[in-house]
């Protein structure tokens, strides 16, 4: 049974129409009631509703914009979709061609009596990509349902080309009308008696809903967290992609420095920080570099690991860096099991002695027992390090900007995210540092930077407050926020430091064991990596880990 927290709730509405005075005659509330979102033209009709939650916790409800804009409609965009047979469903399609394939390719339709029409994508500077022309699209048809577009959709495959039925106000137009739905969680330190922390559920290597993650804990309001493995090919579903530091304890290493959440039980100190790590296992006077803490050795997931990875070492969005040559540690928090597969693997107990020495590598671990799996070359080095009885000790060390340790408490977590959206009050959108700009395949930034989507931010404001934000997508109802936008959104918030955590179909936020949003996934609510979660007073942000 879910805890309840008893006593009144305060709810304020709150009408307001850009440049205009709000409907309520008192001073603005703190916190995301102050200003009107930068999304379409001025003069928008924009609903706030806020409700308190418990002491120190708000939710507020935006809607803004009209509820059907008559200059948006439903089209085909031709070449190949990304979402129907592949693992990742977020995987956006590739689309966008250089002008004269472009032409080419609507010259083609034109023959198979198909009126198509070629469209130039531009998108907007970032604090680190220059922007500009990322290509061309080709559209076939204007249509005012989804069906109808669908219908054209089929008589194209029929006619052998591909596509996909997309609505443009997806694209991203500032003259676009809406409408949007965005939901604020706000913690206000200063009266907040509860607790602020992050979950992933009984194990790393399954996947949990956040309602789900939020009712095992008793959580009084949670939202989707970082970026997880999704695909079997890429590891362990579940798996955070990226640092994952719970109750203190790192399990699961940074890439590459990309930015991530830092909240503490309190919900004070919050902060957008880039970590990066050292991992060493010794035994016999002798000490070994680690490559990974509870992943799939040899599989790297948006990759940022060591140089001999491939095809990069550098942080790169939703691709899976592979090396053959790997020592992977693993915490009773991994699973069940640990992963099978060709090698050694070490089996400590809970007191770091070697009881066993598998090969091939994978199976159960002791109890508060872990291990240190070798793949390729790393094989003989375990070799030469561990002995049956023997002792090996792993430690794991967080490093911040500088280079210096960073210790967490136990009362610290931290989860994954990327890209940056704004420091120190200033839009500082970073999405080349992050990975998500690939060289050689702009419409991957086309579908997942530039187009709107279903977001999920998270940021403190300059009072202190911990603010995390979920806008509804992929539909009609709810257009979705680009990358740029999502970052001016923060800003307008009041945010000081923001940055963009897992979205699309995993956008999801709970309260009081509901789910108060729309998400996206046709199937409805998605299974994630983890949950940010806030608890009422007298709940630990550790108890159900």
């Amino acid at each position: 049974m879910k805890k309840r927290l008893c006593g009144a709730v305060a709810v304020l509405v709150v009408l307001a129409t850009v440049g205009a005075a709000p409907a309520q005659a008192s001073p603005p509330a703190p916190g995301p009631d102050r200003h009107a979102l930068p999304l379409g033209p001025a003069g928008l009709p924009e609903t706030r509703t806020t409700t308190t939650l418990q002491p120190g916790v708000t939710l507020t409800r935006i809607v803004r914009g009209d509820a059907a804009d008559p200059a948006l409609h439903w089209t085909v965009e031709v070449t190949i979709p990304g979402g129907g047979t592949s693992p990742d469903p977020d995987a956006p399609p590739t689309v966008l061609k250089d002008r004269a394939s472009a032409d080419e390719l609507a010259a083609e339709l034109g023959r198979d009596g198909f009126r198509a029409r070629v469209e130039q994508v531009t998108t907007p500077r970032t604090a680190d990509y220059a922007g500009g022309e990322l290509g061309w699209r080709v559209r076939v048809g204007t249509y005012d349902s989804q069906s109808a577009a669908t219908s054209e959709r089929t008589r194209l495959r029929t006619a052998g080309h591909t596509g996909s039925a997309v609505h443009t106000g997806w694209d991203g137009a500032a003259t676009d009308r809406g409408p949007w739905h965005v939901d604020v969680l706000t913690i206000d330190p200063r009266t907040f008696r509860g607790s602020l922390g992050a979950s992933y559920g009984p194990d790393l290597e399954d996947r949990e809903t956040t309602s789900a993650l939020a009712t095992s804990s008793g959580a009084t309001a949670a939202a989707n967290g970082g970026f997880f493995v999704l695909d079997p090919k890429a590891g362990a579903p579940g798996d955070p992609a990226g640092v994952g530091v719970y109750d203190g304890r790192l399990l699961s290493e940074p890439v590459a420095g990309r930015p991530s959440l830092v909240v503490h039980a309190d919900g004070r100190r919050t902060a957008v920080t880039r970590l990066t790590w050292r991992g060493r296992v010794t035994g016999r006077a002798t000490t070994l570099r680690l490559n990974g803490v509870n992943r799939v050795p040899g599989l790297i997931r948006n990759c940022g690991g060591t140089g001999s990875d491939a095809p990069t070492s550098l942080p790169l969005h939703d691709v899976t860096c592979t090396n053959p040559d790997e020592l992977v540690a693993f915490t009773p928090e991994y699973g069940g099991g640990t992963p099978r597969g060709e090698g050694l693997e070490a089996v400590l107990d809970a007191h770091d002695r070697v009881v066993e020495l598998r090969s091939p590598r994978g199976g159960t671990l002791p109890p508060g027992g872990g291990s240190v799996q070798a793949t390729g070359r790393r094989v003989a080095d375990l070799t030469a390090l561990a002995r049956v009885g023997g002792r090996l000790r792993v430690r794991t060390t967080l490093l911040d900007e500088r280079g210096r340790d960073v210790t967490p408490s136990p009362r610290t977590d931290v989860v994954n995210a990327g890209p940056e959206l704004v420091r120190d009050g200033r839009l500082h959108v970073t999405p080349a540092t992050d990975g998500m700009v690939h060289p050689d395949d702009p419409s991957w930034y086309y579908g997942w930077v530039h187009k709107r989507n279903p977001r999920t931010l998270a940021g403190v404001d300059a009072a202190g407050r911990t603010v995390l934000v979920t806008a509804d997508g992929r539909g009609t109802g709810s257009l979705g926020l680009s990358i740029d936008e999502s970052a001016r959104v923060a800003r307008s918030l009041g945010l000081r430091d923001a940055v963009n955590l897992d979205g699309g179909g995993s956008t999801t936020m709970v309260t009081h064991g509901e789910v108060v949003n729309t998400p996206s996934d046709a199937a409805g609510e998605r299974p994630v990596g983890d949950a940010l979660l806030i608890l009422p007073r007298g709940r630990g942000s550790g108890d159900e880990n």
